[in-house]
């Protein structure tokens, strides 16, 4: 069963676009990663996936509903945690927390107590008193205390430190594991690449990308690092070339066989041909149009 499924989603805010014909759909029990940098539509994919926001167009389903028609039944099963949190003040964290179980008709108690003794969160303290970091924790234990079998997840680790990112990933691979479908949206590409299944790639409001995460790395980009002195003028197919004391490194999409030729004419020591990261690939969607070289 498809946990998450649109097809042609757009949504225009007067005459300055959004998103734009986003075909995506995520099954039940993965660990689906949403990838782009700010400004590329991601939160606004979201909030129209979940119907916070009304569409413009195309049409949005999570566990078979319809996103407009049927927010109500659909919010019931979804953990959603936006970019950035806000929250009544004057209010105690744990006021905060007991209200959103309230607002669900749940009883979280317990699951509140042991996330939030997971997290180290000071439930006494008032709202306002918190840091961003602890914002954060409180929005993370609201979406998660009542066990949702989705958790839509945008940018959640901004503000926590690295242990308690760590954590915070650990109680998400267990509630994974246990066939919870996880949707995080991140610019941190390493997340991702440590994290989730597959993953798809957003730009200028558009999937430009959606594949396995060890998919979406396998292009024909190689990373290649030489020892010694090389001369690389006119050879098609570099980027991000950088020059060492003891040789240079930089991303290669030529004819390889050109590549070892052109090397072959220079006092090289050792040469290096490896496969790129995700945040190299991520780059290389971008500057070639979402095309793969």
């Amino acid at each position: 069963m498809l946990a998450m499924e649109a097809v042609g989603l757009t949504k225009y805010y007067g005459k300055s676009r959004g998103i734009a014909g986003v075909d995506l759909s995520v099954e039940e029990g993965e660990f689906f990663g949403f990838i782009g940098p700010n400004g590329a539509g991601k939160s606004t994919t979201i909030r129209t996936f979940l119907g916070l926001i009304k569409s413009s167009g195309g049409s949005a389903r999570i566990f078979g509903m319809d996103t407009q028609k049927e927010r109500t039944d659909i919010l019931s099963e979804v953990g959603y945690l936006p970019s950035e949190t806000t929250f009544y003040a004057g209010m105690k964290v744990k006021d905060v927390i007991r209200l959103s179980a309230d607002l669900r008709k749940k009883k979280c108690r317990k699951e509140a107590r042991r996330l939030c003794e997971r997290l180290e969160l000071d439930t006494e303290k008032k709202v306002e008193e918190l840091s961003f970091g602890n914002r954060k924790k409180v929005g993370i234990v609201c979406a998660l205390q009542h066990k949702p079998r989705l958790c839509v997840l945008d940018e959640p680790t901004s503000g926590l430190d690295p242990l308690m990112q760590r954590e915070f990933f650990s109680i998400l691979k267990e509630r994974n594991e246990k066939g919870t479908t996880i949707f995080l949206s991140s610019h941190i590409l390493s997340e991702v690449q440590h994290y989730c299944d597959r993953a798809a790639i957003i730009r200028d409001g558009q999937i430009v990308a959606c594949d396995s995460v060890e998919a979406l790395a396998q292009t024909s980009v190689k990373r290649v690092h030489v020892e010694g002195l090389c001369d690389l003028a006119g050879l098609e197919g570099i980027r991000d070339l950088h020059y060492e004391k003891e040789g240079a490194v930089f991303l290669y999409s030529g004819r390889m066989e050109l590549l070892l030729n052109r090397l072959a004419k220079s006092p090289i020591r050792d040469l290096t041909i490896t496969e790129p990261d995700l945040e190299e690939i991520f780059m290389h969607y971008y500057e070639k149009g979402g095309e793969q070289a």
